[in-house]
């Protein structure tokens, strides 16, 4: 049996509820892990002629690396491609009519992808930029919510990695509020879980108050 989503989600997805995965899911939840494996940083910086991100600054391949050590132009770049591989596979899920399940797995893979990239040894980013690509293919409401809390947290304290932890800490709460598809949160849990255990470093430095500002803090 199908329903229409809640009015505030974009696109128009009608998803159809307690349908059994089948291939089609399948192969969105593969296609959004590789889609997700692949290293914008990476690829932005050899395309560019530029040092490996891995080798350099904070070791991290991720938009914020890459303005550090190549400046805003290919900071820019790879922070669009970072958001577009968590963007588009969400995206498709509304095209094609899935479940809530499928939303969720989808995303989670996505996001999955750029932490352990299977090009790139499983050895990736810390995820910020893709998981607010997901959470605006999920619906631009909740990815609006998460964007302005970031952007609030960033022009009060001036660190990016203080600013992700708070935003996607939150980004259940916005979730529950304007999508509370139960599988929805609880992927945007584990993501949050996840993000925040790829940001334990910087949360030693900022309870030791060495945390840099944004142009130079190490959130990826």
């Amino acid at each position: 049996m199908g329903r229409s989503a809640p009015t505030h989600i974009p696109y128009n997805n009608l998803t159809t509820q307690g349908a059994p995965i089948n291939m089609l899911d399948l192969s969105l939840v593969i296609a959004a892990y590789l889609l997700g494996s692949i290293s914008s940083a990476i690829i932005v910086c050899r395309l560019m002629g530029l040092a490996d991100p891995r080798t350099q600054g904070s070791n991290n391949p991720g938009a914020t690396n890459v303005l550090r050590i190549a400046g805003k132009k290919a900071a820019a770049i790879t922070l669009l491609g970072d958001s577009l591989k968590g963007f588009l596979p969400v995206f498709a899920c509304h095209l094609l009519d899935r479940s809530d399940l499928v939303f969720a797995l989808v995303g989670g893979a996505a996001f999955l992808g750029h932490l352990y990239p299977i090009f790139f040894g499983f050895k990736g980013g810390k995820g910020v930029a893709t998981a607010l690509g997901v959470q605006f293919g999920w619906s631009w409401t909740i990815g609006a919510a998460v964007g302005a809390s970031w952007l609030f947290m960033a022009k009060v304290a001036n660190i990016s990695s203080l600013a992700a932890l708070i935003s996607m800490s939150l980004a259940p709460f916005y979730i529950w509020l304007l999508w509370p598809a139960p599988e929805l949160i609880v992927v945007q849990i584990l993501i949050t879980l996840l993000l925040i255990w790829r940001h334990r470093s910087n949360i030693r430095k900022l309870l030791k108050g060495d945390e840099g500002p944004i142009s130079t803090s190490s959130t990826d």
